[in-house]
């Protein structure tokens, strides 16, 4: 990030840090011109690892059968479904609803069951599971944690939003999350399409970075 770009997150941070009763998200959103987002091929779907991560744990659940998975899974705070559960949660409303506040991992023998039972409400949000690879299910879970998902929504519109950070993490931890964000979308979709891009508090008016 340029050093008036800092200053500019800086001076934002600083007007409204702790003027709400809860810890405000800062929040990125990029703008994109000259790219056809209608287009099957420029569609974004992108997992973004934030280097210094969101500033809060995400709640993570994962679907396991595996005993070794399960144990270090709920070791590490994230909710369990088992695979004879899958189907029980599927046809309960509120349990179902209550998946879309969790990043989800599943083992990869039980994503056609969480596919078949769960697919059609999952799928449309882009909360269906990541398949674990392996069974580093510590690494996996640290990383769905603290990634952010860059989705074209809507009409496709030419816009993506994410969160890069609490109001009390350091600057210069918030700059590295936004470089890399922006870093990821100019890869995948060229600098030069990079319209604008502005930074907000959860509370606050966005101001222009970019």
């Amino acid at each position: 990030m340029e050093q008036e770009q800092f200053e500019k997150l800086r001076a934002l941070i600083e007007e409204n840090k702790g003027k709400r009763k809860f810890k405000q998200s800062v929040e990125l959103a990029v703008n994109f011109k000259g790219v056809d987002f209608s287009k099957q091929e420029n569609r974004l779907n992108l997992q973004v690892l934030l280097p210094n991560g969101k500033g809060k744990q995400s709640e993570v659940l994962v679907f396991a059968d595996d005993s070794n998975i399960s144990a270090k899974a709920k070791e590490l705070g994230a909710r369990v479904i088992s695979g004879s559960e899958i189907q029980g949660v599927a046809s309960d409303k509120a349990q179902l609803n209550s998946l879309l506040n969790y990043e989800m991992i599943a083992q990869p023998s039980l994503m056609t069951s969480v596919a078949r039972s769960m697919g059609s409400f999952l799928g449309p949000k882009n909360k269906m599971p990541k398949p674990l690879i392996g069974t580093d299910v510590a690494s996996m879970i640290n990383s769905v944690s603290k990634s952010v998902y860059l989705r074209s929504k809507g009409k496709y519109l030419p816009t993506v939003h994410c969160m890069v950070g609490k109001e009390d993490m350091p600057l210069e931890k918030i700059s590295a999350n936004i470089d890399e964000v922006i870093n990821s979308l100019a890869k995948k979709l060229g600098k030069q399409n990079i319209k604008s891009a502005y930074v907000k508090l959860t509370m606050s008016s966005p101001v222009k970075i970019l």
